[in-house]
């Protein structure tokens, strides 16, 4: 099996469940920006050698891979997608938030502004969260012009990068992480 088609030699992509769209069209932007923050969370996850943090960062992972599907699908075809799989929704947003204020308890953050660095795990994850942040402003592109007509991607990318920030602050305070010396 050959890994190239061909079919984007003309500056264009192919969407999910059908269609096609300039390759810088937005919403290209948006889930391939997100796709970026899936692999800046591989680089993360695999400085981590506690399993709390793992499995955290590859949880993470796997839902972005449900916001880039419902993202690379035009919304005529949204029906076909399914909640959880390919289809971001409002119960994935609240676990977030539950997620966040979990970690806070046990995590308060610094009364400082945090420089990035203190662990490459941390550093990854802070780079993970401002990518996040640059899909997120993809995607309100996306709501302006009307590309958008549910606020699931875009809330959880909103909540998906103070939870970034959280985590980082969370791996950075233990010692879960390789160190510069292994």
């Amino acid at each position: 099996m050959k890994v190239y088609t061909k079919r984007g030699d003309d500056g264009t992509t192919g969407l999910l469940y059908g269609g096609r769209v300039d390759k810088d069209d937005l919403r290209t932007s948006a889930y391939g920006t997100v796709d970026e923050t899936v692999s800046a969370l591989g680089l993360a996850r695999a400085e981590l050698i506690d399993t709390e943090w793992h499995d955290r960062v590859l949880q993470v992972q796997r839902e972005l891979f449900v916001v880039g599907a419902q993202l690379a699908t035009h919304v005529d075809h949204w029906e076909k997608l399914s909640e959880g799989v390919s289809l971001a929704t409002p119960a994935m947003i609240d676990e977030m938030e539950e997620r966040i204020d979990g970690l806070l308890v046990r995590f308060p953050l610094p009364q400082e502004f945090v420089v990035p660095g203190g662990s490459r795990a941390g550093a990854a994850l802070d780079l993970a969260r401002t990518i996040c942040r640059r899909a997120e402003r993809y995607v309100v592109a996306m709501r302006r012009a009307d590309l958008l007509p549910e606020e699931s991607p875009l809330q959880y990318l909103n909540r998906l990068s103070d939870y970034l920030f959280v985590l980082a602050r969370a791996v950075e305070g233990g010692t879960f992480t390789r160190t510069r010396e292994e």
